[in-house]
């Protein structure tokens, strides 16, 4: 019964759309399936007709338009269910009728009201029903993973014997554990007897977050089918996710020995497409196809990263249509840093690229995600600073309505630390008095200009500014997510350059207090 050719059963517009919140229209479920055939999927289930006046018509309208996948409509085993669903699937070359019926104790007894006899016979029934309309019949027993082991395999060879081809095995309530689950796969595959093309399937759920767990202990076992959706929505916790199924399949040969039809490209394209019309957002660290899925924050995996991929990531981004990304964070280190600001065209080294990196880590500290745009202000502001500039070490502002604004600013040029403490007409006012102060030069600011690096609310304020020191005017840039911050900073690169200009390196007399 096995081969080396994994078949894809996508349940996506099925099992898929009866997630909690779901209502795909037809043309939403067409768009759908084209790009399941453009993705390479096998088997396409595109709904259970029966249930409503609106499934059949997409199941049909499925059916007429896509071509590639077999297109597969499900149905109970009473006859009007396999008669409305041939209907659906007719209009394909490639159609499919899927049968099911529950052989667990508590469905019989308690759903059904059925005995096991009647069950038995009800299959083979059904299913020769479907074979009169189609080769193609798939037949499932629910909820196979609590159902006793030996009846399931009765009637499971009634329904090979009436015509069944494809055999799944439900996890209806994701119920079983791997291990387990291998086992009953491995016992229906000595236990019922059949041609050499009959296939067996797996359709795992999510309950206990196993359903990919025991997909795959499936297909180790002698399963060939996997019944998944994209992005594993479906019932409750959802189904096996199909881009999970696939990539380890693929990642691991070595393990499974088997190809699909998959094209991977379309994995990362698909699964937006699907999150978009349901509404159903895929999680950052969704495996495969997650935003994150491909990212590196951490220094030392953006270090291997970037010396080879292979460090860290065991499949190709490009190969699932992502993209492999270094994302700039509080965790990220030097050399992720320098590679971004090379890429941007940067070229900083030396003092310049550690204080850079030093303002960096306090930005991250601040702010979640850091831009291009970020980077070259801060970039920006310490290439106007250099080697032998005043850098600021601290800044308190404090101030309220009825309350003189005060400033204390720490700044520090090689081993040389000052602090001076200063009132101002507002904060901004009183820490730049603060650093006239602590650098020993009278200055007076002539021009203010802020505007935001971005545009989120955690935006990088950028200040610019004009000082006149000593009869000499000179401008002065800052950026902080502080604009107070920001502004002290201009200033201070304003003071910076005053400095330079006067060629004024000694301590000045008016200074304030010195720290240890």
């Amino acid at each position: 019964m096995a081969g080396d050719k994994l078949i894809i059963f996508d349940t996506t517009l099925r099992d898929g759309e009866q997630s909690p919140g779901i209502a795909l229209n037809v043309v939403e479920k067409i768009e759908i399936a084209d790009q399941l055939a453009r993705l390479g999927v096998d088997v396409i289930e595109a709904g259970f007709p029966i249930s409503s006046q609106g499934d059949f018509e997409a199941v049909e309208a499925i059916a007429k338009a896509v071509e590639g996948p077999t297109i597969c409509g499900l149905a109970r085993t009473n006859f009007a269910d396999i008669d409305r669903a041939w209907e659906a699937v007719r209009h394909n070359d490639r159609s499919r009728i899927h049968v099911f019926l529950a052989t667990s104790a508590i469905h019989m007894e308690r759903k059904l009201r059925m005995t096991p006899d009647q069950v038995k016979a009800e299959a083979g029934a059904a299913v020769a029903r479907a074979v009169g309309y189609t080769p193609d019949v798939e037949f499932s027993p629910e909820d196979a993973t609590r159902s006793d082991v030996d009846f399931m395999c009765e009637v499971l060879q009634i329904a090979v014997d009436a015509g069944a081809r494809t055999l799944n095995i439900p996890d209806t309530v994701g119920y079983t554990q791997p291990d387990e689950f291998g086992r009953l796969i491995a016992h229906i595959a000595e236990t019922v007897r059949g041609p050499d093309d009959l296939v067996i399937s797996v359709h795992c759920h999510n309950d206990l977050g196993l359903a990919v767990a025991n997909s795959l202990s499936g297909l180790t076992n002698g399963a060939r089918q996997v019944e998944c959706t994209i992005n594993g929505i479906g019932e409750r916790a959802g189904n096996a996710a199909m881009e999970e199924i696939v990539m380890a399949v693929r990642t691991r040969d070595d393990v499974y020995g088997i190809k699909t039809d998959v094209d991977t490209s379309q994995l990362a394209r698909t699964s937006r497409m699907v999150a978009r019309m349901t509404g159903y957002p895929v999680q950052y660290n969704k495996a495969v196809v997650g935003r994150n899925a491909f990212a590196h924050e951490a220094g030392i995996h953006q270090h291997g990263v970037l010396t080879d991929k292979r460090t860290y990531e065991i499949m190709d981004a490009e190969a699932v249509g992502q993209s492999s990304e270094i994302v700039l964070g509080k965790h990220s280190g030097r050399h992720a840093f320098s590679d971004a600001l090379e890429k941007m065209g940067l070229k900083v080294q030396g003092d310049t690229l550690n204080q850079a990196f030093i303002r960096f880590k306090e930005l991250a500290d601040r702010k979640v995600q850091i831009t291009e745009a970020d980077l070259e202000a801060i970039v920006s502001e310490e290439l106007g600073s250099g080697d032998d500039a005043w850098q600021l070490v601290d800044l308190v502002v404090a101030g309220g309505t009825g309350k003189t604004p005060t400033a204390q600013v720490e700044v520090r040029r090689n081993g040389d630390r000052r602090i001076a403490v200063e009132e101002g007409d507002g904060m901004i006012d009183a820490a730049c008095r603060a650093l006239s102060a602590a650098v020993g030069i009278e200055a007076r600011l002539v021009d203010f200009k802020v505007s935001s690096v971005t545009g989120e609310t955690d935006a990088l304020g950028d200040v610019t500014v004009q000082i006149d020191a000593d009869g000499r005017r000179v401008s002065g840039r800052g950026v902080s997510t502080d604009v107070v911050e920001a502004s002290a900073r201009a200033y201070l690169s304003g003071l910076n350059k005053a400095v330079r200009i006067s060629g004024i390196l000694e301590d000045s007399p008016t200074a304030g207090e010195t720290g240890p």
